[in-house]
């Protein structure tokens, strides 16, 4: 009788670990399922902003949108698997980088090339953890490095200036004089002269991605010397070239004065009641390239080591349309044809000044 009612014990307790198994099992494919529905992660993933911060409207805020669009997707919230940190320059590249790794991001951004020394470092001495560099290259096994072909899509904002222009000068304002900046600089003046070889174009550096004051100032001589439209790749800066074109809007509303934005559509910092002073927009999808690299990174497939381009093909940049009044048709199909020959290879763009004079020598 005692054996038969330790058998029937032992019966019940294996039934029971069965459930328990069974329920385990079906908990572990629920989990395996809210994953790919997009809930909460364990993966964790941050940002490091060059000088402007993540609201400069700019570089910084279109990678911080991307990160933020990936955390919501996966049901993560800022300091609960994604956040940043803001750099006011660059002393405070190394020790935001050094922070975020301590505080066990499995992958960190550097945002832009100026944080290319401090990635290069950080990621040598945490072999562990994966990074990412944004607008140039950092050899290392656990450094993915994210460019773009932004030369190729300022040939198609120089075309368009150039078709645009009624008193056939522009401006070229850059944050740092730079080989990243010159890629601008060359592509714009390029897709410029490539529609009017006379074209004449001012060509100045604020010196820094942060300072509004100081683009304000230089879009304040361009626009005095008569350029009537200008293209910033100033960060920030840039922010101040906006400012000077809506003041002279507003006191002279018959004027045709406009800015053409960069790094994300900036139309709505061109607005100035009845008017919008931003003519388009040459546009880097940062924000799809952060998206994209953390959902490889959480995926088990980060590119370390790895070069990804983001160009014309992909729509990795491209000329904002938004403000149809100003872009006119005749200049969307202008535009769209001079992308078709880059992305076929019938238009080698310019990437540096040396490129540029050779470039201008064969018009």
């Amino acid at each position: 009788m005692k054996k038969r009612k330790f058998l029937l014990f032992f019966a019940v307790i294996a039934s029971f670990s069965m459930v328990l198994a069974a329920c385990g099992t079906s908990n572990d494919k629920e989990a395996d399922k809210g994953s790919e529905k997009g809930e909460s992660t364990d993966y964790s993933a941050a940002i490091v902003t060059d000088e402007g911060g993540v609201d400069d409207k700019s570089f910084n805020q279109s990678s911080w949108e991307g990160l933020k669009a990936w955390g919501e997707e996966h049901g993560l919230s800022k300091g609960n698997g994604f956040d940043y940190a803001q750099s006011s320059d660059e002393s405070d590249y190394l020790p935001n980088l050094t922070r975020m790794t301590k505080e066990g991001y499995d992958l960190i951004f550097g945002v832009g090339f100026l944080l290319q020394d401090s990635i290069t470092k950080v990621a040598k001495q945490n072999p562990e953890t994966n990074y990412a560099i944004v607008d140039t290259v950092v050899e290392a096994p656990n450094v993915a490095s994210l460019t773009f072909a932004e030369h190729e899509g300022s040939f198609l904002a120089g075309v368009a200036a150039a078709m645009k222009t009624k008193t056939n000068k522009l401006g070229f304002i850059g944050g740092v004089d730079s080989d990243l900046i010159n890629k601008f600089e060359a592509g714009f003046v390029a897709g410029a002269k490539s529609v009017n070889p006379a074209i004449e174009i001012d060509i100045q550096y604020v010196g820094n991605f942060s300072s509004a004051a100081d683009g304000k100032l230089i879009a304040t001589r361009m626009y005095n010397d008569d350029a009537d439209i200008i293209y910033h790749a100033a960060g920030a800066a840039g922010n101040g070239v906006f400012a000077q074109a809506k003041d002279i809007k507003q006191n002279d509303p018959e004027r045709d004065i406009w800015v053409i934005g960069v790094d994300r559509d900036q139309h709505e910092e061109g607005k100035i009641g009845d008017h919008n002073v931003t003519f388009t927009s040459m546009v880097k999808r940062v924000d799809l390239s952060v998206q994209k690299v953390s959902n490889m990174g959480l995926e088990g497939d980060f590119p370390g080591g790895k070069i990804l381009e983001f160009g014309l093909s992909d729509d990795g940049v491209f000329l904002a349309k938004t403000n149809e009044d100003a872009i006119t048709d005749e200049i969307v199909s202008a535009v769209d044809d001079w992308k078709e020959k880059i992305i076929k290879g019938d238009v080698d763009v310019p990437q540096t000044r040396d490129e540029l004079k050779t470039f201008e020598e064969s018009l």
